[in-house]
């Protein structure tokens, strides 16, 4: 299955979420950039307010788009212990890079909220939504994320997720929802048409116009 575009995806998963429509105390957190425009698509379907959740990877020394974990801005996160070793990723590099990850979390809330308070996540459904998974790593930060803020229960949303990934949402997730897990799984990307950036400007329009 290829989507035209992020917004198409998105639609085709809000349809999947179905039974969330309207629920009170139901929230949906848009993981920047890309998913925040699935998570639009999802929480107007569903008629259901719209936050973000930021969470970043933690890229191998050597090669910063391979991630060996994720954090979200308190620093807290998961990460891929076989690869932290083998990649020779020490507590020096880790240190540095969490730290210079958490800054720019912050960075990214502050700015996406443009001084809105955070929706209150204690007792509510938080599904959470992304583009595509393809480590988990980000996702699972940010359902870790969630729980940490007392959310009554974790969904993670995606309309495209690597089948070996799936156990790792389960673990911590109370329900994984996705279109596709296709063994073929070569990158988010190949699943999309148009997979063009997303821009914080793409990001600030979209949140504003679905307000809290």
């Amino acid at each position: 299955m290829v989507w035209r575009d992020r917004q198409q995806a998105g639609q085709k998963l809000a349809e999947r979420l179905e039974k969330y429509r309207g629920k009170q105390k139901a929230v949906v957190l848009g993981l920047p950039r890309g998913g925040v425009v699935t998570a639009y698509q999802v929480a107007r379907y569903l008629d259901l307010p719209l936050d973000i959740i930021v969470t970043r990877k933690i890229g191998a020394p050597d090669n910063e788009e391979y991630a060996i974990g994720a954090i979200d801005e308190t620093g807290a996160g998961f990460f891929n212990d076989t690869a932290v070793q083998a990649l020779g990723a020490g507590p020096g590099y880790l240190k540095e890079t969490v730290r210079k990850e958490k800054k720019e979390a912050e960075r990214r809330l502050r700015a996406y909220r443009a001084g809105r308070p955070p929706l209150d996540l204690t007792g509510a459904t938080a599904i959470i939504v992304d583009d595509g998974v393809a480590t988990g790593y980000t996702m699972r930060a940010a359902l870790h994320s969630c729980r940490k803020k007392n959310a009554g229960r974790v969904i993670a949303a995606a309309p495209v997720i690597a089948p070996d990934t799936i156990p790792g949402l389960k673990a911590l997730a109370d329900e994984v929802v996705c279109l596709e897990t296709p063994e073929n799984f070569g990158g988010v990307g190949q699943f999309y048409a148009d997979f063009s950036p997303t821009t914080d400007e793409k990001v600030l329009s979209l949140l504003s116009q679905k307000k809290q």
